[in-house]
C-alpha cells in the first residue's frame, strides 16, 4: 500500500511507521519536514519498520538480556510474533521454540529462519529445560477475563529466567503475575512501544527523539503516573 519500502520493512517483512516524501531541485527524494514552503509535485509514501529494534533494545535495557547465543521461547506468531522471531533470530539466538495456536503459522516461520538465518535452531512447541528468555507476542492478557497465553503443564515458568510481554495495558498481566510469582525477571512492552514511537518520530522530523520526556509522558498517558 506504500510507494517504497526501507530496508527495514523489507528485513522484517512489515510496516509500522510512514514518511511522506517530496523530489527537491535535484529530483532526489526527501521527507516533507525538510521542504519549506508548499509541495507542488508528487508525493510518495515510504514504509518502515521500527517495531524490530525496539524489541530488542527494550529487552535489553528493561530486562537485561543479551540474545546473541540464548535460548527463547517465542508465544504467537502473528505478525507482531514474526517479526520478534526474525529479529531474535538475527541477533543470534541460539534455539529459538515458537509455540502458536496454528501450528502452520509457527511452521512458515521456522522455515523461512531456517532459511535466511541457518545457524539459530528454530522448533515449534515447547521446549525441555530452561530458557533465558520467554516472550507473549499474542493479545491474551488484553482482556480482565483473559488467562495465561503459557500452557503451564508443557512449560514451568520457574524454568525462564526473563519473561517479557508485549502487553502493556495492563501494567501486569496474568503471565507477569505468576512469572514474578515464579521468581522470573519480568517487564512488559511499554518499552517497546516508547523505543519504536521515538525511532518514529525521528524519521519524521529528522531530529533526535526526547527519549525521557516521551517515557515519561506514556507512562501518565497509560498509567495514570
Amino acid at each position: 500500500m506504500v510507494d517504497v519500502l526501507d530496508e527495514s520493512a523489507k528485513t522484517w517483512g512489515a510496516v509500522n511507521t510512514i514518511r511522506f516524501e517530496a523530489r527537491d531541485a535535484q529530483g532526489e527524494w526527501r521527507p516533507l519536514h525538510e521542504f519549506a514552503g508548499p509541495i507542488a509535485g508528487e508525493i510518495r509514501a515510504q514504509g518502515f519498520n521500527t517495531d524490530a529494534d525496539a524489541i530488542t533494545r527494550s529487552l535489553r535495557e528493561d530486562l537485561g538480556v543479551e540474545l546473541a547465543g540464548a535460548r527463547a521461547l517465542l508465544l504467537g506468531a502473528g505478525g507482531a510474533g514474526r517479526v520478534a522471531a526474525l529479529k531474535l533470530a538475527a541477533e543470534g539466538v541460539s534455539e529459538l521454540f515458537l509455540v502458536n495456536r496454528t501450528a502452520g503459522k509457527a511452521g512458515a516461520i521456522a522455515v523461512e529462519i531456517g532459511r535466511r538465518f541457518p545457524r539459530v535452531k528454530a522448533a515449534l512447541g515447547y521446549p525441555k529445560g530452561r530458557v533465558d528468555l520467554l516472550l507473549n507476542a499474542t493479545s491474551l492478557g488484553l482482556k480482565p477475563e483473559d488467562g495465561s497465553p503459557l500452557d503451564e503443564t508443557q512449560f514451568s515458568l520457574s524454568q525462564a529466567h526473563s519473561v517479557y510481554d508485549m502487553i502493556y495495558r495492563p501494567v501486569e498481566t496474568p503471565l507477569l503475575r505468576a512469572a514474578k510469582v515464579a521468581g522470573c525477571r519480568v517487564a512488559n512492552g511499554a518499552g517497546m512501544l516508547l523505543y519504536q514511537g521515538a525511532r518514529a518520530l525521528e524519521l519524521w522530523s529528522g531530529q533526535p527523539a526526547p527519549v525521557p520526556a516521551m517515557r515519561a509522558a506514556l507512562l501518565k498517558n497509560i498509567y495514570g503516573n
